[in-house]
């Protein structure tokens, strides 16, 4: 007897995840490749050349057949569906080339616009190079504020998932020396109403209990170190928790990720990158996931860089990719109507 698909096994019925292959001269493509021999409750399509796959296949050995990919199509071992998009100049493995640069946003691009569209029900990113794009002219400082502009998103937030940790950063992209001036009030209540939002949307906590870093050593030591603290930070922390939210700070970013203070934490807001996302990347890198908030379209990413020396070599771990793919999932199915 022959017997049909039913409706909760057609492709149409398993949402679509656009995987950006990202810097064509990385690892992106490579750990792209791996998605082939893994099943996921969701069909994957990676964004990318599909003569620069094949070659890097060739390169690493593995057996993958490319597809293009048609929705209507049922995923299949050892096969990849491909979203083909041209590169500008041929690549190798290893070797940058700003002349590649809007290739790598096209793919962006192409992601970001079939999640508008409902095409996709989210994207993942691999790796891109901020210094080879800035190289070809282009103002990139992160895929957090790119996605932002292209969604026409007025404010994102930037939080790492894993080790048992949750942080989002005030601030992304910036030097130190800019940091300070970049957090206002108005900026930090905006940062922390979309974080709230978030967190209940897509992670289902209904009255997250963030703890909020200071800026300064020691939150200032009363203003002898630095006044944000009084002036900014604590302020709208004040407003905040007297409209109910659940906030727990300044606290000093030097003893806030202690096991007695994460234990009941859901969130952790640190002022700056390289403040908070630290501690998590020692406690998971490898397998921790880079996820944008506030933007109208889920989108997931590796928690780490292009590592060039490693790009056709076959000794990249997709494991940060595999994970940021299958939170993609569980936010879907926590965003879901009904869920």
């Amino acid at each position: 007897m022959k017997l049909g698909v039913s409706a909760l096994t057609r492709p149409t019925a398993i949402p679509v995840i656009a995987v950006t292959s990202g810097e064509p001269a990385g690892i992106g493509p490579d750990i792209c490749l791996t998605l082939a021999q893994r099943t996921f409750p969701a069909r994957i399509v990676v964004l990318g050349d599909r003569g620069l796959l094949a070659a890097r296949a060739q390169q690493l050995g593995a057996r993958v057949e490319l597809r293009d990919f048609d929705r209507s199509q049922l995923a299949m071992p050892g096969v990849l569906d491909v979203l083909h998009v041209p590169l500008a100049v041929a690549c190798r493995a290893g070797a940058t080339d700003p002349a590649n640069a809007r290739y790598v946003l096209a793919l962006l691009d192409r992601a970001a616009d079939g999640c508008l569209r409902r095409e996709f029900a989210a994207m993942a990113t691999a790796p891109v190079d901020k210094g080879v794009i800035s190289s070809a002219g282009i103002a990139f400082t992160g895929h957090t504020e790119y996605l932002a502009r292209r969604t026409g998103s007025d404010q994102v937030v930037m939080m790492l998932v894993g080790g048992g940790m949750r942080v989002a950063l005030a601030t992304t992209h910036l030097a130190l020396k800019d940091v300070p001036g970049a957090i206002t009030r108005e900026g930090l209540e905006r940062i922390i109403r979309v974080l709230v939002a978030s967190l209940a949307r897509l992670y289902g906590i209904a009255r997250p209990n963030i703890l909020v870093t200071g800026l300064n050593p020691h939150c200032g030591e009363a203003g002898h170190l630095g006044r944000e603290e009084i002036e900014v930070i604590a302020p709208v922390l004040e407003k905040l928790r007297a409209e109910g939210l659940s906030l727990r700070g300044p606290l000093a970013a030097d003893t806030l990720f202690s096991r007695e203070n994460l234990r009941d934490a859901d969130c952790v807001l640190a002022m700056y990158h390289d403040q908070g996302l630290p501690v998590l990347k020692f406690a998971s890198f490898g397998a921790g996931v880079n996820v944008t908030l506030g933007l109208p379209i889920i989108r997931t990413s590796v928690d780490h860089g292009t590592a060039l020396a490693l790009a056709g070599t076959g000794k990249a771990d997709p494991g940060s990719l595999v994970v940021a793919i299958e939170a993609a999932i569980e936010m879907i199915g926590a965003s879901a109507p009904g869920a």
